[in-house]
């Protein structure tokens, strides 16, 4: 069998195998590609390296997968796929910086409109400063059971970064989708954090009123009444105008 063909036996087996949470299937990918990269004629070329990128990515060695495609970018830069993959393998590694302008080089709507680019993408941007930009991708989407996972995401990654307005959004959102204590416990926290922050001169006080409508979702939660009166005593005493709308 020619190199081309181990390629093409291993592109199949890892979409399959991926498709159908098949580990054999993807095992099977991850050895054609490896004999392909790492093969004496094939090695030192672009589809070599990148059949050992493909390996390491499917082994979800994200370090190694890094070393490949940087040997072969000069060669790749306009390419979606290739984008596509680097991106996600830079963000995987922590570097959201570089993850970010990589994603947004792909130039392919389809690829655009994909979960996974729009996870990626918006997890970048939140670890970059820029929640805002993910919130943008939200509601870009579709309301299906991937727009939920994406404001799991935001809400969760918001919270661990300590962009609590955002994160309070996104849990508001998903408890008025789902009425889970745990939505109403990350949004509390996420309330309470970003008042914190307004309090230390750290956030703008001004969305303190919709932190503030957010918390009257919860009107039979006599918590959310307690946070609510806490806020509009503090806002009150700090010349900030809330408006009773109870």
């Amino acid at each position: 069998a020619t190199p081309q063909e181990y390629i093409l036996k291993g592109v199949v087996n890892a979409s399959l195998g991926q498709a159908t949470e098949n580990a054999e299937m993807v095992k099977m990918a991850q050895n054609f590609f490896q004999l392909v990269g790492a093969s004496a004629s094939e090695c030192d070329t672009i589809p070599g390296r990148q059949c050992m990128a493909s390996c390491f990515f499917l082994l979800k060695q994200f370090e190694d997968v890094l070393i490949y495609l940087k040997s072969v970018q000069a060669y790749s830069h306009n390419d979606p796929i290739f984008n596509y993959n680097y991106g996600i393998a830079q963000a995987s590694c922590g570097k959201y910086v570089e993850a970010e302008e990589t994603l947004l080089l792909v130039s392919n709507e389809k690829f655009r409109s994909e979960y996974t680019y729009l996870s990626w993408l918006g997890r970048c941007f939140i670890m970059n400063g820029k929640p805002r930009d993910a919130w943008e991708c939200y509601l870009k989407m579709e309301c299906n059971t991937e727009s939920f996972n994406m404001l799991i995401l935001i809400a969760n990654d918001c919270y661990k970064v300590g962009e609590f307005y955002f994160a309070a959004k996104a849990f508001d959102v998903l408890e008025r989708l789902d009425p889970s204590p745990d939505y109403w416990e990350g949004k509390r926290g996420a309330c309470a954090g970003f008042f914190q922050k307004v309090i230390a001169g750290k956030a703008d006080k001004g969305q303190l009123v919709d932190i503030i409508g957010m918390l009257k979702n919860n009107a039979v939660n006599p918590q959310a009444e307690f946070i609510v009166s806490v806020m509009k005593n503090w806002a009150n005493e700090n010349g900030l105008q809330i408006e009773d709308t109870d």
